[in-house]
């Protein structure tokens, strides 16, 4: 069974950076896609970011692109987001999850999230 656990998340202010990873586990990943999400308080989850588990390819949401960064170590089975030029709207609380094969929707395993604050 697949699980996943966030860390890295806090308070920073706008301009600054943050770096969330997921640790998982519970099986080999291959030919998986790993990604991030994240819900605001009063809205509907949304995707952030994606990563393929085998070959590393990525995509980025239009709100994140250029600010975010995916990336996963298949050595130590983890998957980061890297957050620069954090702004008030990325506040959230972040979710990692997993599918298998490839696209931004129909994630099946979630971990249990991290808050991110971004003060202006």
């Amino acid at each position: 069974q697949v699980q996943l656990v966030e860390s890295g998340g806090g308070l920073v202010q706008a301009g600054g950076s943050l770096r969330l990873s997921c640790a998982a586990s519970g099986r080999t990943f291959v030919g998986y896609a790993m990604g991030w999400f994240r819900q605001a308080p009063g809205k509907e989850r949304e995707f952030v970011a994606v990563i393929r588990w085998s070959g590393g390819a990525t995509s980025y949401a239009n709100s994140v692109k250029g600010r975010f960064t995916i990336s996963r170590d298949k050595a130590k089975y983890t998957v980061d987001l890297q957050m620069n030029s954090l702004k008030p709207e990325d506040t959230a609380v972040y979710y990692c999850a997993a599918r298998i094969g490839w696209g931004t929707t129909d994630f099946d395993s979630w971990g249990q999230g991290t808050q991110v604050t971004v003060s202006s």
